[in-house]
């Protein structure tokens, strides 16, 4: 299993403020979206990578809430501006789907932003290997709990893959007590919302054919494909 430990004593009560905790109290969960200048429309109505984002965070509210994929809010930012890692720092959401891993927002630069924390990534682009673009879920670097829990989302979904596992078979999936016995079945709850990372794909990028997919095919290490 690529979670690491997922039968270690909880260690969610020792956090009673962090994101987890926070989330699951307050029954809400904040999800921003970086969208290209050229986008035009309603972000939970589009395809393609803005689509397979807005479903990472819908798969992170079903795993979040016992299975409720429609307990999260979207909030679209431009991409071109660090206005969405801005937001992500003074809380305004939880998590941001659809930008570029970036290296200069993984450390702390005050007044304005803290350090950021990205997930396994979901969606690699395809240019040339040395300019590569790199999509994850980026979390507050503050959080180590709950950037592990939206690691172990993304991963759930690749895992799911390999395993040949579906929404019909989310029972296949292995259960977790790391974050609190509320959320044993956060990865069967996600894969029963999603399926897995095929299922994804090949539901929001329709036009894609499998020789065109390119990088993002699931190598048998467990993580989307980096082909050079």
């Amino acid at each position: 299993i690529p979670f690491g430990n997922l039968d270690s004593d909880s260690i969610d009560d020792s956090f009673p403020g962090g994101m987890l905790a926070q989330i699951r109290k307050n029954e809400s969960f904040n999800c921003g979206v970086a969208v290209a200048a050229n986008f035009v429309g309603n972000v939970k109505e589009s395809d393609g990578l803005v689509r397979m984002g807005v479903e990472y965070c819908r798969t992170l509210a079903a795993a979040l809430h016992n299975g409720d994929h429609k307990n999260v809010m979207f909030q679209p930012f431009p991409e071109a501006d660090d206005s969405s890692f801005i937001a992500l720092s003074n809380r305004t959401i939880d998590v941001l789907v659809g930008g570029k891993i970036r290296m200069e927002y993984d450390f702390k630069q005050p007044p304005s932003r803290d350090g950021a924390h990205f997930s396994t990534p979901y969606y690699y682009g395809n240019e040339t290997a040395n300019e590569v673009s790199i999509y994850s879920i980026a979390t507050r670097e503050d959080d180590a709990l709950f950037a592990s829990f939206v690691n172990s989302v993304v991963l759930a979904t690749i895992y799911a893959q390999e395993n040949e596992i579906h929404k019909e078979d989310m029972l296949k999936m292995p259960l977790v007590s790391l974050y609190g016995s509320d959320l044993n079945w956060a990865l069967r709850d996600a894969v029963a919302y999603s399926g897995n990372y095929d299922d994804m794909y090949s539901e929001w990028f329709k036009n894609v054919t499998e020789a065109t997919r390119g990088r993002n095919v699931v190598n048998k290490d467990l993580s989307v494909k980096l082909k050079v």
